[in-house]
């Protein structure tokens, strides 16, 4: 079969809220690339695919190598897997790249396949306001504050690390799940990049868990991942069109 499919999917924040959840959903989650890998010509994974990552110079945090184990061999396959830096899985020093195989990146970046173009990111920290939120980004981004958490132990820093993330990411998902129209901060962001002359068809982000394709005027849309704690959402480009799926829905 002709490989000529794109795939984008986001959000799988794998370690929460226990190992047995975590593990059921890491499962799936290949189940899911099992099936999609005959058509995939790439794959994008827009970010927070662990809900903690941190790598020292010589330990990596345990557990979820079931899906490293898929990636790299759907990399080797020849498939272009990509994996952007999200606001809980940042901490990526190159062993997705080396031992993977995967394209990492940090900022969003611009795509384009016939003649549509795709602007592919994160979304953490754009669009106006969320001064709190962005401060804590510009921390955790600092070199200077990632040489000084790699010196705790790893067993204290992942410590820490996972029940600052914990908490915070099960008091998100109390509720915090209401659509805010044009005062979404993606959608602002979305409206400045266009009136600053970007031309893309596409806004692809993950970061805000809301499945969506909301349309923008001009042929524009602005395109929400969703995430898979509750929704198991991906999206997938044909040549033609962008459309969202669901994957084994919940019951």
């Amino acid at each position: 079969m002709t490989k000529k499919k794109i795939y984008f999917a986001s959000d799988f924040h794998l370690g929460i809220p226990d190992a047995v959840s975590s593990k059921a959903r890491e499962e799936r989650i290949i189940r899911w690339l099992n099936q999609i890998e005959a058509d995939c010509e790439e794959l994008f994974l827009v970010g927070d695919l662990f809900d903690f990552w941190f790598e020292y110079k010589l330990v990596v945090p345990k557990g979820f190598v079931r899906l490293q184990a898929k990636i790299a061999a759907m990399c080797d396959a020849g498939i272009k897997v990509h994996f952007f830096h999200g606001n809980h899985d940042l901490w990526q020093f190159g062993y997705f790249e080396k031992e993977l195989g995967v394209q990492v990146h940090a900022k969003p970046i611009l795509r384009k396949w016939g003649n549509e173009q795709f602007y592919i990111g994160h979304g953490d920290g754009l669009g106006s306001g969320q001064h709190k939120f962005k401060l804590i980004l510009w921390i955790y981004r600092n070199p200077l504050f990632q040489r000084l958490f790699a010196f705790f132990h790893p067993s204290i820093g992942m410590g820490i690390a996972n029940w600052l993330s914990h908490r915070s990411k099960l008091k998100t998902f109390d509720g915090n799940f209401d659509f805010h129209g044009e005062n979404e901060h993606l959608i602002q962001h979305c409206r400045q990049l266009i009136s600053a002359g970007e031309n893309a068809q596409y806004y692809v982000f993950g970061h805000r868990h809301l499945p969506m394709i909301y349309e923008l005027g001009s042929n524009r849309k602005y395109v929400n991942l969703g995430d898979w704690i509750g929704f198991n959402t991906y999206a997938v480009y044909d040549g033609n069109t962008l459309k969202l799926e669901t994957f084994e829905k919940e019951s």
